[in-house]
């Protein structure tokens, strides 16, 4: 696989903290804003009026359809529930990071991108890290919420399917793409909202919105949305998915610490250990194929 140059690994690792940061932000946004409501604002205000900036590449409507309905409806619903139902700001950092496991299996079926036995290795290990998270439930961390977090992985993952599938109709402004995208989100979201929040819920939030509501849809909107995907797709774009996904593996580090320093959110033994596998499958993700390929074990 090609060496990621310099400047893409510096744009890979302000994503890392602009996503880090992003769920400290959710947790204060959904405090006074349904979840529902709350993905209407981001998307609304991330396509308006950027989009009156970016021409739409030429992309066939139905890529446009299908990146907004995962990347961005299916992943935030599940996420912004989630956090809205206890879920701690950090852990969900750390587990929506299963959608790099995700990826690498839906890119191995849809793509045809190969594995590797590194791959393999770090997949392992991050998967039992997972998995010693997500036995804290309970005590941490609601069961529900955690489901919600790993189903919003997964429409991640399918989003950066998408994502890799848009980038064979050749070179384009990722960022164009990612604000014409968030046209689609708004309406199914309102749709949602209406029926399972209720207009009164609605229109109670809208009444008495706090300004760190607002900024918390602004920084959602744009720091998160139109910066963060921006990059992200831009990096999808120029390499495999497997090579990218990973990465994302590095957000809890900055969500865990941001919960910790602005909700006293705390950690037990369990979570180091987990976080601390799903690290160690990160760094042989990423590095293990030069080793592996001197001892002659990367086939």
């Amino acid at each position: 696989m090609p060496a990621m140059r310099p400047l893409d690994l510096t744009l890979a690792l302000l994503v890392i903290v602009v996503w880090g940061v992003n769920f400290a932000v959710i947790k204060v946004g959904v405090a006074d804003v349904p979840p529902l409501l709350l993905g209407v604002m981001r998307f609304s205000l991330a396509a308006f009026p950027a989009l009156l900036f970016f021409s739409p590449p030429k992309v066939p409507l139905r890529w446009y359809v299908a990146y907004g309905l995962t990347i961005s409806v299916g992943q935030f619903s599940f996420l912004f529930t989630a956090i809205h139902m206890g879920m701690p700001s950090g852990l969900a950092s750390l587990v929506l990071q299963s959608q790099a496991f995700f990826t690498m299996v839906l890119a191995a079926f849809w793509l045809q991108e190969k594995w590797h036995s590194h791959q393999l290795g770090g997949l392992l290990l991050a998967g039992v890290g997972l998995a010693l998270i997500g036995s804290t439930h309970g005590m941490s961390m609601p069961l529900t919420g955690f489901i919600l977090t790993m189903a919003a992985a997964f429409m991640w993952a399918c989003g950066n399917i998408v994502t890799r599938t848009v980038g064979r109709y050749g070179p384009m402004s990722q960022m164009a793409f990612v604000v014409w995208a968030s046209v689609v989100p708004p309406l199914p979201f309102l749709v949602l909202s209406y029926f399972l929040e209720g207009p009164e819920a609605i229109a109670s939030a809208l009444q008495h919105m706090h300004a760190a509501s607002v900024l918390s849809v602004a920084y959602l909107a744009w720091a998160a949305t139109l910066l963060g995907y921006g990059l992200w797709t831009y990096l999808l774009s120029r390499y495999p998915a497997n090579r990218v996904a990973p990465f994302s593996m590095l957000v809890p580090v900055v969500g865990l610490l941001t919960g910790w320093i602005v909700f006293g959110e705390s950690l037990q033994l369990v979570h180091f250990m987990g976080g601390g596998l799903l690290m160690a499958g990160l760094l042989l993700n990423l590095f293990g194929a030069p080793i592996m390929a001197r001892l002659g074990w990367n086939k």
